[in-house]
């Protein structure tokens, strides 16, 4: 037990600080994409610039209690942090010396409650654009998680069981088999983590955000951190199911997470009808006809 509360600490310290990086690359990127520079003013090059607003954030301060919904809302924040560290145990079961045998299984299981933290926290705010972001979310939940949770079964009959660490000696494996299945997977991601062109729960590229429109100081910090440590565990998860881990998994992880800063620079927002239409019309039958084809073969 105290095994694995330490590594699940390492595991999100290692994540978080993984992080602060990242969203000064995208930063950085985004702002070149549109012909203008990124953060470089505080430390080198802007390198301490996700450090400061982390810092600007946390001294900020927000009362609870003045409306009757301000408490469920604070429970959507906690529950999110609550899955994040989840994801960060599981992240760091791969590298310890044991793990849970239904480990890949509690992925879907962690996913299933994302969408309960996100109703929490967009109803708990008093803002009809936070509840409309966070209804947006959980009903289009329902459509890729079944997709992602057919690519989880199909991995595992490909394994031979659903241990985390099971790819480890068997490398690309399920991309070769069927590279499509990869490309599924990747949307799914896209969609898991409400990121563009997929971001219905929050629609950055509109004038009033999502679910996190009256959030604050502590509490936008957590639910803004617990939404890039989850980019970060499910790129990996896709290196580590795919490509097997190992040494291609650290060359294939940096290429994912560049993919998520691309989508965001150029695509635009896929309207919810062809979203909803594709998962069910296109994306579910292949992971379908995958998973059958592997239990015949």
């Amino acid at each position: 037990m105290v095994f694995s509360l330490l590594s699940s600490t390492i595991g999100l310290l290692v994540s978080l600080l993984i992080i602060a990086f990242f969203i000064l690359g995208e930063r950085k990127i985004l702002g070149y994409s549109q012909a203008r520079k990124g953060p470089n003013k505080v430390g080198c090059m802007g390198l301490l610039q996700s450090f400061a607003d982390l810092l600007k954030l946390v001294v900020k301060s927000k009362f609870l209690g003045f409306q009757s919904r301000s408490l469920i809302s604070a429970l959507g924040v906690i529950m999110m942090i609550g899955l994040v560290v989840v994801y960060c145990s599981l992240y760091s079961a791969y590298y310890g010396v044991s793990g849970e045998q239904f480990s890949l299984l509690w992925f879907l299981v962690v996913t299933g409650f994302a969408s309960y933290s996100l109703l929490c926290a967009g109803w708990g705010s008093y803002s009809s654009y936070a509840i409309l972001g966070s209804l947006r979310s959980a009903f289009g939940s329902i459509s890729f998680e079944a997709s992602f949770m057919s690519v989880i079964i199909y991995c595992g009959l490909c394994f031979g069981g659903y241990l985390i660490s099971a790819p480890a000696g068997l490398g690309p494996m399920c991309f070769l088999l069927n590279p499509v299945l990869y490309g599924v997977f990747l949307i799914c991601i896209l969609c898991e983590t409400n990121r563009t062109p997929f971001d219905y729960a929050e629609s950055d590229s509109e004038l009033v955000s999502g679910f996190n429109t009256e959030y604050s100081g502590i509490f936008f910090t957590c639910l803004f951190a617990c939404e890039y440590v989850v980019i970060f565990i499910f790129s990996w998860l896709a290196c580590i199911l795919m490509f097997g881990g190992g040494a291609l998994a650290f060359v294939v992880l940096p290429v994912h997470l560049l993919g998520f800063m691309w989508a965001r620079a150029t695509l635009p927002r896929v309207r919810y009808d062809y979203f909803i239409n594709f998962f069910w019309g296109v994306g579910l039958p292949i992971c379908i006809f995958s998973f059958f084809a592997s239990v015949v073969y």
